[in-house]
């Protein structure tokens, strides 16, 4: 059974069985509004005496009666248990001598809290039979996702970045740039000898994040510049969110004038949405626990700047260029992919062109490791140290020609030859001397700000983004645990947003019970992808601030540029058409039970 399946099957059940909800009081405009929801229950009647029978034992009035608990496989009864449980009545926890009912017997419930109970099992039994085993096993990390239509057919001109888009580096790079900063920042800036015993932490980090400069806060934020609660840390350790709230006059919500600016640096909140951003983040919250462990005073706003600049210092002093020339092995990884691609383009008469920031020799080494020595041939154009995002706003740069040993020529550059190497430029003469304009070209990178977003917005260029984190992201919802734990934390959403016309006493003590068991799934499903930060495209429920940019600014995105060799050169990527809000309850297919908006008519009597 199919994803798709099993959410119709969960949904369309959950509106049967919400429609046999025992009757309350309600008024004459309640009654009218209810006669389709009647008609839909005679329909129903005429289910066999053993699904009535199966229906009536497995109602429950606990949470740990027979539904299932998130993390554990549903509980099958033996025969003595059976027993026992028909010799001893089952009402609301705590009080016996209630008779047991079901959520769909015709009997008004004995009280509010056995109710509420009651509908609550019957949601999370729905959930567990009618999602399967290796339900998400279809998804794949190989897959194009498509934000925008985009006809492959009617492109003929396809570009690239060269970092982390054609050479797609090891985390060993990571530890190396992170080691070298660190040691700028003892040697250079005279900080504590201290800090050396501070080894870099792979997993700590995720691409996306926001610093506050002033407040020396790693966070996350999501696409309406609310920070996740539970996701800002000061150093290495989490900041309570009562805390937050004070920092930031009781709001969790960031300004806008606060925030990062167009391109991710804003007056006192930076985003970090660079691959090389992750060792930077990591050596900013390894110093500021260094200094606040040890209880030494500092000033968080020279802190930043130092990092920015020891981090600076290993690109510009060519040691990152320096460790990957010298083992290539180690550092680049997939090469024969990126030679498969380039193959494949070029077989089918497309147009390349490469526009990068890295320098001609790094680029040389890497791409004739990957591709071999005539790895020039497969492009029509090849610009190195084009320092964007400036080559794609600036209008004076001019281009200037490298001779074969990497020296600068003097000459004036009326034309763009295939087999030459170009520097600097800007993208108004490259579009004046090739003449490549519109949606025919399509240009892959790894960083919307500086990649991706000028030649979309003002360009009208189709754009590619490269997320190597999709990879390990798909892998984790494809497990069936997450795939359970998500779709249960979706049903009890959905069941308390249509149960909150209860109010009384009991119904609130219920609801807190419900409102904790959701917060700790929260908890659970952003521990899955990473115990600090979660997803880099999802807080609690709504998309992140990377995941709303990548979807503004990258027609498509994919884990790598290998993707590509699963699909022909005529194919149409087609974008999914998601359910606004107030389409939702038209989406059967939907596997959240949080999609039905409107509450059961029955309920609807309380409210109207």
């Amino acid at each position: 059974m199919s994803l798709k399946t099993a959410g119709t099957a969960l949904t369309r059940t959950l509106w049967a069985r919400g429609s046999r909800t025992p009757p309350l009081a309600r008024s004459p405009k309640a009654n009218k509004l209810s006669t389709t929801c009647s008609v839909f229950a005679e329909t129903k009647q005429g289910n066999t005496k053993q699904q009535q029978q199966q229906q009536s034992s497995a109602s429950s009035d606990r949470p740990t009666g027979d539904g299932p608990s998130c993390s554990e496989p549903p509980h099958t009864c033996t025969t003595g248990e059976k027993k026992r449980a028909a010799k001893e009545p089952a009402g609301a926890p705590g009080v016996r001598g209630v008779r047991r009912r079901s959520f769909t017997s015709t009997a008004a419930p004995m009280d509010q809290r056995s109710y509420l109970w009651s509908r609550y099992n019957d949601t999370k039994r729905l959930v567990y039979d009618l999602i399967p085993p290796g339900a998400c096993n279809l998804l794949n990390s190989s897959t194009i996702y498509a934000n925008n239509e985009v006809k492959l057919a009617e492109v003929d001109i396809y570009g690239f970045d060269y970092d982390y888009t054609l050479a797609l580096y090891s985390n060993a790079l990571n530890t190396m740039i992170y080691n070298r900063a660190k040691d700028f920042l003892i040697e250079h800036f005279k900080y504590p000898e201290g800090l050396r015993k501070y080894d870099y932490i792979p997993n700590f980090a995720v691409r996306g994040l926001h610093y506050d400069i002033q407040k020396g806060l790693l966070m996350k934020i999501d696409a309406f510049h609310y920070i996740q609660p539970g996701t800002v840390y000061r150093g290495l350790s989490p900041v309570p969110d009562e805390e937050v709230l004070q920092l930031y006059g009781g709001t969790f919500h960031v300004p806008l004038q606060q925030d990062s600016g167009f391109y991710g640096k804003g007056p006192k909140v930076k985003q970090f949405m660079d691959i090389f951003s992750i060792p930077e983040m990591t050596l900013l919250a390894v110093a500021n626990d260094f200094f606040i462990t040890n209880d030494i005073d500092y000033d968080p706003v020279h802190l930043f700047k130092d990092i920015s600049e020891a981090i600076g210092m290993v690109h510009l002093k060519g040691y990152m260029y320096k460790w990957v020339m010298q083992d290539l092995d180690k550092f680049i990884l997939r090469g024969e992919e990126t030679d498969a691609v380039l193959h494949q383009l070029v077989s089918q008469g497309k147009k390349l062109f490469l526009i990068t920031n890295s320098p001609f020799s790094f680029v040389d080494k890497g791409m004739t490791h990957m591709v071999g020595k005539d790895w020039r041939e497969f492009f029509d154009v090849v610009i190195v140290q084009a320092d964007k995002p400036h080559f794609f706003t600036d209008c004076i740069k001019p281009f200037r020609r490298l001779d074969n040993k990497g020296d600068l020529r003097w000459e004036k550059i009326n034309s763009l030859d295939k087999g030459q190497i170009y520097k600097q430029g800007n993208l108004f003469d490259f579009l004046r001397l090739t003449g490549w304009r519109g949606s025919k070209v399509l240009y892959f990178g790894d960083h919307l700000y500086s990649d991706l977003a000028d030649l979309m917005l003002r360009h009208g260029w189709r754009t590619g983004a490269i997320v190597p984190e999709l990879e390990l992201e798909t892998k984790v919802v494809s497990t069936d645990r997450y795939a359970l734990s998500l779709t249960w934390l979706q049903a009890l959403t959905g069941l308390m947003e249509r149960l909150q016309v209860h109010r009384d006493p009991d119904s609130k003590r219920v609801f807190l019970e419900w409102q904790k068991e959701r917060e700790e799934l929260r908890v659970m499903t952003k521990n899955f992808f990473n115990p600090q930060f979660g997803s880099i495209f999802r807080t609690c429920h709504n998309p992140t601030y990377f995941s709303r940019r990548l979807s503004r600014f990258s027609d498509i995105y994919m884990a790598s540029l290998s993707c590509l060799l699963n699909y022909d050169l005529s194919y149409t990527f087609y974008p999914r058409r998601t359910p606004l809000q107030h389409e939702a309850p038209l989406w059967m297919d939907q596997l959240c039970t949080g999609c039905m908006k409107k509450p059961f008519l029955e309920e609807m009597s309380q409210i109207r």
